[in-house]
């Protein structure tokens, strides 16, 4: 076995077997980002406040209440045999490597805490806490709130995406539009911009295939975008319906708890489960399960509890079955019949090869059932609502240029969600396509596609404005529409539409959603009102006017409140980026300095460079994408990647943040070398 690593210290990892060279991807996982993956493993047990306190609570108490450690165990144990010994011998190389990996690590000592012992199936717990608040169901409690605020009817105000769940991008072209006649796919994963980023550049080689991509750490494998030399893939949300919320009424007699049944009531499974923390009294939670699926909340309004059933949990199995047999794809088949076994999340997949082959295709599980389980919490006690299956999934040739977007797409994506990102950034990269734009240009891109805002712009009456307020409108209509960093037209259209989501957080139609939220504070990200209407400007200005509420009124406000205060400063001097770590409680964070000091970005929500901001609440970048990526099928040696900060983990290596200047340029960097071969014998 053998670690070599390119000019960036990507990791670049040759071995005779398929387990041996698992165990070395979990040796260097534990190596270069041991402090990462050991955050990953105690939040998946539900374990993160003993090591940095009370900060740790709110999630603990939800990953004991939804079960994620009882899930993995159970997904482990369904796979075959030798599934399961090829994910054994990683976590066997997890362990091998992690105090060395803890012990140059300045966190673990920040905290006083020691890296502990990883199970078989730690990494299925792992790959669980990254994707499940990644689905649909904190949108439904969302919808539930405002259902109770404003009624039912006004769900439809807020017809958006929520803060964590679209950005991403990816495109395919077959040979016919490409100049060495070659399919290329290429995109941009957007998600929250974690330190250490979410995805670890890597390439895994032995004698039974030879593949680069990004590996999530603490999980084996490539599943979302990579590389083989004969086919290459990549994944968007689908933005996919795959999870649902029941509402349950309990009841207690003696020692027993019951939930309401369509025919009576049934006694259901519970315990109570103590929470160590961190220089204070632990506490405990009582963990329930229902037939619908695990207890995740109480509402605070009806006093229903609320269940949560996902098809990982009802099946006992995330899709892992999938993942040995993408590394030996060589094929667009191979690639298919390997993700006919992929369950959550449910991904839009793009794959080609070098034959010329292009697919298109959803993989996962998305059951089918009533619509209404679409929009908020059920009864769980009527039949209606249950289960009948799992749909059938959409796959398509392409034959010419496909892009994803987290857009509804008619005859793909459209009839298997709800919440749908605008189709302001499919049209954009089609666009540019069109143009012959290469991907570092589509990549980094920042046309901001604004609409319901400039028509709202246009409908201001301007001999009804100060001189100030009208030249700034004239200044906004006159605008490319590019939220370039350096751009103060940019900048003061932000300060125009975030004075103007501050106005709307007031506006007389909305005002009842600021009552106190009724799920726990784990959610509020998804059930903050200010947040949700600062993401939902567009189809809050479209709605509103059609039950009978003004808008124009705070847009004129909004201008002269702009207009007549402090000049607008550049775009990239509000938009900075402010990456999420991995929490160290109240010890002192020791990659803060590791970083330029508020690194200014270019880029919006509905920009392709989908670097978010929320308008009226924070104009700081906490999410965008996480990697880029061209894959060439003609010769991989030309393929390109870059993620934002670095391939290690570890504060003051050379490498922690070493891409994080080309990232925020939009650069690509080189990919490993195929004529960089293993050595034929002497392999450590």
């Amino acid at each position: 076995m053998r670690t070599d690593r390119d000019e960036y210290g990507i990791p670049q990892l040759w071995a005779e077997s398929v387990d041996a060279l698992a165990y070395l991807q979990g040796a260097n996982a534990a190596t270069d980002r041991a402090w990462q993956i050991e955050v990953e493993r105690w939040r998946s047990q539900g374990r993160l406040a003993a090591r940095i306190g009370p900060d740790g609570c709110h999630w603990d108490r939800f990953a004991r209440r939804v079960r994620l450690d009882d899930t993995a165990r159970q997904c482990f144990h369904r796979l075959s045999p030798r599934l399961r010994r090829w994910l054994t011998a990683y976590v066997r190389g997890v362990n091998d490597a992690l105090p060395a990996g803890a012990a140059a690590a300045p966190e673990f000592d920040a905290v006083d805490a020691q890296p502990g012992r990883w199970r078989p199936w730690s990494p299925l717990g792992v790959f669980l806490v990254q994707h499940i608040l990644f689905g649909t169901f904190p949108n439904k409690l969302w919808r539930a709130q405002v259902a109770g605020a404003l009624g039912p009817a006004a769900m439809h105000l807020f017809a958006t995406a929520g803060p964590d769940g679209s950005g991403s991008n990816a495109w395919a072209l077959t040979g016919a539009h490409t100049p060495h006649g070659a399919p290329v796919i290429a995109g941009d994963p957007h998600r929250v911009l974690e330190l250490p980023g979410i995805y670890q550049q890597i390439r895994l080689a032995c004698p039974q295939f030879d593949v680069i991509g990004l590996a999530f750490p603490g999980v084996p494998g490539l599943p979302h975008f990579a590389h083989t030399g004969g086919v290459a893939w990549a994944v968007t949300n689908a933005m996919a319906d795959y999870q649902d919320l029941y509402r349950e009424q309990l009841q207690r007699t003696d020692d027993r708890l019951l939930a309401r049944e369509e025919a009576g009531w049934r006694p259901v499974w519970r315990r109570r489960e103590r929470i160590p923390v961190r220089g204070a009294s632990a506490s405990t939670v009582e963990v329930i399960e229902t037939p619908r699926g695990p207890v995740i909340d109480h509402d605070r309004e009806t006093g229903e509890a609320i269940s949560l059933r996902m098809p990982s949990r009802v099946l006992a199995d995330l899709g892992f079955g999938a993942l040995l047999s993408l590394l030996h794809a060589a094929r667009v088949e191979d690639v298919v019949t390997a993700l006919q076994a992929w369950v959550e999340p449910v991904n839009s997949v793009l794959v080609a090869d070098t034959t010329g082959t292009v697919h298109r295709l959803v993989a996962g599980r998305v059951p089918d059932r009533d619509p209404a389980n679409h929009l908020m919490p059920v009864p769980g006690w009527r039949r209606r609502y249950r289960w009948r299956g799992y749909l059938p999934l959409p796959r398509t040739v392409v034959s010419s240029v496909a892009v994803t977007a987290n857009d509804a797409r008619t005859g793909d994506v459209a009839d298997l969600g709800t919440d749908f990102a605008p189709p302001h950034r499919a049209r954009r990269i089609q666009a540019l396509l069109a143009d012959g734009a290469d991907a570092e240009a589509i990549h980094h891109d920042t046309h901001c596609a604004q609409p319901v805002l400039r028509r709202l712009l246009a409908q201001v009456d301007e001999t009804a404005l100060d001189p100030a307020s009208a030249a700034l409108r004239r200044r906004l209509l006159g605008w490319d529409g590019h939220m370039a960093a350096d751009s103060t037209d940019a900048g003061a259209f932000a300060a125009w539409r975030s004075a103007l989501a501050r106005r709307l957080y007031d506006h007389p139609g909305l005002r009842a959603l600021r009552t106190p939220s009724r799920f726990d504070p784990l959610f509020f990200p998804w059930t903050d009102p200010q947040v949700r209407i600062g993401l939902a400007l567009d189809s809050l200005l479209a709605a509103l006017p059609r039950a009978g509420h003004e808008v124009v009124a705070p847009a004129t406000g909004a201008l002269a409140e702009v207009a007549n205060g402090p000049p607008p400063v550049a775009w990239g001097r509000r938009h900075r980026l402010v990456p999420v770590r991995p929490p160290t409680g109240d010890a002192p964070d020791p990659a803060t300095a590791a970083l330029p000091d508020q690194l200014p970005l270019g880029g919006d929500n509905d920009c392709v460079l989908a670097t978010y901001s929320v308008p009226g609440h924070a104009d700081a970048c906490w999410r965008g994408p996480v990697a880029r990526y061209l894959w060439d099928l003609g010769d991989r040696d030309r393929s390109r990647w870059i993620v934002p900060f670095g391939a290690s983990g570890r504060p003051g290596d050379p490498h922690f943040a070493d891409q994080l200047s080309g990232w925020a340029a939009g650069r690509l960097i080189p990919v490993p070398s195929r004529t960089s071969r293993p050595p034929t014998s002497g392999a450590e």
